[in-house]
């Protein structure tokens, strides 16, 4: 699933239909949690509304397998707005910017005839009555608004592959119009699978693997090692950026950034060559565990991807493991690099980390990584660093920063990063 730039002709209502502006939702697989579904969808529907208050207050009213959002007299442009900001809220498969009608036929007739007002092509009605009470079956309401159609504007009818899908719903209380719809994220609400922290670099990986945790329901920190003092600020920069696109998909986002340069150094004059590179991912995950147990996270996520650069060995992803006690989620281990491109790509942050900058993993690091590295080797190292203590250090100084998304139809948005604003150290 993505999330679109702009609505769609067919989404964006022209005509004025004699009816109230609405947003229809169809959720996803929520609907298949059994006695746990009342909590999934309560979750969600919190989620909904606290994504789109900044644009609007807004009710969101539960219904069998899908949401109603209203609003006491908002307008058509507002309305819209709604809608593009909900395709962003996980749990959600469709967002169609619907009209709410009179419960009668002569109510659906009008709107219907309004919709499909300066189209051209062929057309299908699909209509659903959840409410038997209605005077026609689904069937006959779909003859019945098709045959008018046609003889108004002379539209061929077409059931497979139409050009323009006009929908109709009875409800229990209202019928809604609409044609068209948003594709939403899918997946479960934030939140409902508990909480975790990414380790982020400024690279395409790991903002690939947090937006697939909190499709799966995961809440998430976001953790940042930069290479300071011995590189500048730019990783930070680009590591904000991303939580802050990132945010959009839960919001409340934290991103805390760890001075990791000293630490490097200290691991290369140790003595461990070829072994550098996993020694400082095990420190990572030692102070990615500290502070995860602070936040009270239960899991790390990190954006390795089997055999995709040399460290990355079934070898290694098994000593990095070992270094700690939380389980290591790793989202992207049987992707290759062009899918986890083509995700970076839809969820809008692979042009924030093509941006440069100076690594931290990159510096101070070996000519060559040891690809099969043995663990009592590796704790050896570990005790003349003490790198429990070092992990305990790295994780106080942890600078804490509140990354907001900015909607994407204000003025104010771009995606190049800002100056990080530090809350917490």
């Amino acid at each position: 699933m993505t999330t679109l730039d702009a609505a769609p002709a067919d989404v964006r209502q022209k005509p004025p239909v004699d009816g109230e502006p609405c947003v229809l939702l169809k959720l996803g697989e929520v609907v298949l949690k059994g006695k746990n579904r009342e909590q999934f969808e309560r979750r969600l529907a919190d989620n909904v509304r606290t994504a789109v208050r900044p644009i609007a207050r807004v009710d969101v009213i539960r219904r069998h397998g899908v949401f109603i959002v209203r609003k006491h007299d908002a307008d058509l442009a507002t309305m819209d707005r709604v809608a593009q900001r909900i395709t962003d809220v996980m749990g959600i498969v469709w967002a169609h910017r619907a009209w709410l009608v009179g419960k009668d036929v002569a109510s659906v007739e009008r709107a219907a005839l309004e919709l499909m007002d300066g189209r051209t092509g062929t057309f299908a009605v699909r209509s659903r009555r959840r409410d038997k009470r209605f005077p026609m079956t689904s069937s006959e309401l779909d003859r019945h608004i098709g045959t008018l159609i046609t003889d108004r504007y002379g539209q061929p009818v077409r059931l497979k592959d139409p050009d323009h899908t006009l929908s109709i719903e009875v409800d229990r209380d209202e019928v809604f119009v609409y044609s068209g719809g948003l594709p939403g994220q899918g997946g479960l609400p934030v939140g409902m699978s508990g909480r975790a922290l990414v380790l982020m670099s400024g690279g395409i990986d790991s903002p690939v693997a947090a937006y697939r945790m909190m499709r799966r329901g995961l809440r998430v920190d976001y953790l940042h090692f930069s290479g300071m003092p011995f590189t500048g600020p730019e990783s930070i920069y680009k590591a904000y950026a991303l939580v802050r696109e990132l945010d959009k998909f839960q919001g409340g986002s934290r991103l805390f950034v760890v001075p990791f340069g000293k630490a490097q150094q200290q691991i290369k004059t140790s003595g461990a060559d070829r072994l550098a590179v996993i020694a400082q991912r095990r420190l990572m995950l030692r102070t990615g565990q500290l502070l995860a147990r602070r936040l009270r996270g239960t899991a790390l996520i990190t954006g390795d991807a089997l055999g995709q650069v040399s460290s990355q060995t079934l070898t290694n992803i098994t000593a990095l493991d070992d270094a700690v006690d939380l389980p290591i989620l790793r989202p992207l281990v049987g992707m290759d690099k062009v899918e986890i491109m083509d995700q970076a790509r839809r969820i809008r942050t692979l042009a924030i980390s093509e941006l440069p900058d100076e690594d931290c993993c990159t510096v101070l690091a070996p000519r060559r990584a040891e690809t099969k590295a043995k663990i009592d080797d590796l704790r050896q190292l570990e005790k003349r660093l003490d790198a429990g203590e070092l992990a305990d250090q790295l994780a106080e100084s942890a600078q804490e920063h509140r990354p907001t998304y900015a909607d994407p139809t204000s003025s104010s948005t771009g995606s190049a990063p800002e100056t990080p604003r530090e809350t917490v150290t």
